[in-house]
């Protein structure tokens, strides 16, 4: 299943990659500055370590992301799998297109940046929905389209983005907390509060960057390499919290 994952990923990517380099996002709200980093950009260093923990953070989804595609499952199912690896691979390719957004500071990565964020939250309720009601092609389908279509609100409003992100930052949590009260155990409750608390970390630190830099704390690792070492381990917690739950029968495994 790792290929039809692969295919499945780069296809919408691809697509996305260059509808983000038309004309057609050229009105949405994006920072192409380094004066929206708290971390002091390092002038003698190449443009791709520019602010090198923010952007050296970003081998941690590429190190993440492998060590779950690479992970077997067990017992191996086939479609479980296909879950597995397609987030695996959102994860991989998120890294390298934030860390292009930093090193570049154009529009078509910063664009890209927001909108493949949309689509990785809207995987965890997806899963969701496989294990709670088995293997529907149309619906994952259908509800990653809407996720990736969700995007277009930036085209009309500056918070469109926000907005998109909220409600899908919101489903997820819903999501993850109803297939807890209906299939879970103890253990996947652990992760599920993990990947919670990591989400809130990733939003609040992100959110706080420039205000934290006045703190000693985080004036060299900012609010903003930290919100990203949030954003893996919410990936993290995320992923042990789906795969510790069994799709056959939707037992713990």
């Amino acid at each position: 299943m790792v290929s039809a994952a692969v295919c499945h990923v780069l296809i919408p990517f691809g697509l996305c990659v260059v509808l983000a380099s038309s004309a057609l996002f050229d009105n949405v709200l994006v920072d192409l500055s380094y004066d929206h980093y708290a971390e002091k950009r390092v002038e003698w260093l190449p443009a791709f370590l520019a602010m090198p923990f923010n952007c050296l953070v970003n081998v941690g989804y590429i190190i993440m992301g492998t060590f779950w595609l690479l992970k077997r499952m067990q017992p191996r199912d086939s479609k479980e799998c296909y879950f597995k690896d397609v987030f695996a691979l959102m994860a991989i390719l998120y890294g390298p297109v934030q860390w292009i957004r930093l090193s570049s500071l154009s529009r078509t990565p910063a664009v890209l940046d927001q909108w493949f964020t949309l689509p990785i939250f809207a995987w965890v309720p997806i899963w969701g929905h496989f294990i709670e009601h088995g293997w529907c092609p149309r619906y994952v389908l259908f509800a990653e389209s809407i996720s990736i279509l969700s995007y277009a609100l930036a085209l009309f409003h500056d918070l469109g983005f926000d907005a998109a992100l909220v409600c899908h930052v919101s489903i997820a949590v819903f999501k993850g907390v109803r297939i807890q009260r209906s299939h879970g155990n103890a253990t996947s409750l652990r992760y599920l509060v993990f990947a919670v608390l990591s989400c809130s970390g990733f939003v609040v630190l992100k959110l706080l960057d420039l205000s934290l830099a006045h703190h000693w704390l985080f004036q060299n690792l900012t609010g903003h390499f930290w919100s990203k070492i949030c954003d893996i381990l919410q990936f993290h917690f995320s992923f042990c919290f789906l795969t510790c739950l069994n799709n056959k029968g939707q037992k713990m495994t």
